[in-house]
């Protein structure tokens, strides 16, 4: 735009609507940091650190101490001592990426 083309043209080529051009030059003019990428911190998450670390502890009890006849722990049977404990509801596969993610 600052070299003469119409912003009708330049929003026509980048799919946008033209406020945003207007937008984004002026971010650009703030400073050198204008159009840098905000980073955002994601959803927070619904088992809390502290709520972790009971887990955890509720793992090194063993699956026999919550009722399984084995001690196998499963991503279903720790979805289970979730929902009992905490009073969450998680899918399996859900767990299985906290257990990956958040317990090491």
């Amino acid at each position: 735009m600052d070299q003469g083309e119409s912003p009708t043209n330049i929003a026509r080529i980048l799919g946008v609507a033209r406020p945003s051009l207007y937008r984004w030059r002026q971010a650009a003019r703030s400073g050198p940091n204008g159009l840098a990428a905000k980073p955002h911190a994601g959803p927070t998450p619904q088992l809390s650190d502290v709520q972790l670390e009971h887990l955890e502890d509720l793992l090194l009890d063993g699956a026999t101490a919550h009722g399984w006849c084995n001690e196998l722990w499963t991503a279903k049977r720790v979805t289970e001592l979730i929902r009992r404990h905490f009073h969450l509801h998680f899918h399996p596969e859900h767990v299985r990426k906290i257990l990956k993610r958040r317990l090491h």
